[in-house]
């Protein structure tokens, strides 16, 4: 039996259910200093975004911000080249001409991506962990707006129900984390789908321990304040007036 495929007119629809802020602090400006001035998810040098065809289909149709991502290197071409036949890599042209509403729901989920347990049940949220070093937000969990949850959360049930090969995708990708945090001794964070933050321990067998962002690791230049500010001076970045509770802190 054929499965079902995600069209445009699905896309449209997501789209209107799912656009809430991720949090109320502007986070591409914590790592643009770090970034040549631009957000770190917002540069394909960092994240090539990758959608359905039917998506990029939609947005051709609304907008002239998108167009075919050409790769440049040889990790961008394999990056292509192991894509499979529905999906496509695209390219925006940057973060000064965002249009909130043709946001890809790559770009409204980033940095992260619907966690599986190991028998398929979708807990929450947790990120990619690739970007520890360079995304803001990963070290500054407590920011995370519960409406960008709870939306992000309806659009992905949503997602797997009309596309059952992106719900197998993430359940790979939430094995391949199981073992690759099993491997480094490092705790999964999770902020669950009901509300809450949990943490699943290296090598256990799946099991939600309650806690607090405090909890969580911070990465790179984002493990303290002073960390910061030096990292962005070493870039040759250039820090904007200190917000309320500090450079690191909503």
């Amino acid at each position: 039996m054929k499965k079902p495929r995600i069209s445009a007119k699905d896309f449209a629809s997501l789209y209107k259910q799912y656009n809430a802020n991720l949090a109320f602090v502007d986070c591409g400006r914590k790592c643009a200093p770090l970034n040549n001035g631009q957000p770190v998810c917002c540069t394909t040098e960092n994240a090539i975004p990758v959608v359905d065809k039917a998506e990029f289909e939609l947005l051709k149709g609304r907008t002239d911000l998108w167009f075919k991502y050409k790769p440049n290197d040889a990790v961008s071409r394999r990056i292509v080249d192991e894509l499979n036949s529905n999906a496509c890599a695209i390219e925006c042209k940057g973060a000064a001409f965002c249009e909130r509403d043709n946001r890809t729901i790559a770009c409204r989920s980033f940095p992260f991506y619907p966690y599986l347990d190991k028998k398929g049940n979708f807990i929450g949220l947790t990120y990619y962990w690739d970007f520890e070093d360079r995304c803001w937000i990963i070290s500054n969990m407590q920011v995370v707006e519960r409406k960008f949850v709870d939306e992000m959360v309806a659009a992905f049930e949503r997602i797997f129900k009309l596309d059952p090969d992106e719900y197998d995708t993430m359940k790979s990708h939430s094995a391949t984390m199981r073992r690759v945090f099993t491997r480094q001794g490092k705790i999964i964070p999770i902020i669950h789908r009901d509300g809450g933050y949990f943490k699943i321990k290296p090598g256990n067998d799946g099991t939600l321990t309650p806690c607090t962002p405090d909890d969580f690791k911070k990465f790179g230049p984002y493990k303290s304040e002073a960390a910061y500010i030096k990292a962005v001076k070493e870039a040759g970045g250039t820090l904007g007036p200190v917000p309320k509770g500090g450079y690191l802190a909503s």
